[in-house]
């Protein structure tokens, strides 16, 4: 029975090496700093093209299907969230006021999901600063998905 007991123990302990040893080469969540460094460049690009008065450029940052949470509920899909941009913030057809984020935290949710907290601030304009919190949730779309590839917003909740 010792030498039963012995052999158990040996093999539990192989298996659990085994096991970590697969662990180890999985991917571990999100390859920072690259995928960290590729939301921020989304957030760059979308924040240069709200600036520059091009909707769609700023839209890119979400998958078609991706749903956004605001005043008046929730929106669904790219051409729901441009409407409730449309009526909130670009009223003349271009944007109201200027941009800008800060304290944008990245945490990994998966290995193809994170989730995307800060703060927007709008300024300009001669109109007192607008400033609120965000929470999004991307993905990451990989190539030949449906378009656009790379690091996407699935759902915005701004308040």
């Amino acid at each position: 029975m010792k030498v039963y007991r012995g052999w158990m123990i040996l093999l539990i302990v192989a298996v659990s090496g085994c096991a970590s040893q697969m662990r180890s080469s999985e991917p571990a969540g999100l390859r920072f700093p690259s995928d960290q460094a590729a939301i921020t460049a989304v957030f760059d690009t979308t924040t240069a093209g709200w600036n520059r008065g091009e909707l769609p450029v700023y839209l890119s940052a979400y998958v078609d299907s991706s749903t956004a949470m605001g005043s008046t509920g929730l929106v669904r899909g790219v051409k729901g969230i441009e409407g409730q941009m449309r009526a909130g913030y670009w009223r003349t057809g271009r944007p109201l006021q200027v941009l800008t984020y800060d304290h944008l935290e990245i945490r990994p949710i998966g290995p193809d999901q994170a989730i995307v907290t800060g703060q927007y601030i709008l300024t300009g304009a001669g109109m007192p600063n607008r400033t609120g919190w965000f929470t999004t949730i991307w993905v990451r779309v990989p190539p030949g998905g449906n378009p656009p590839t790379g690091w996407r917003m699935v759902h915005d909740h701004s308040s």
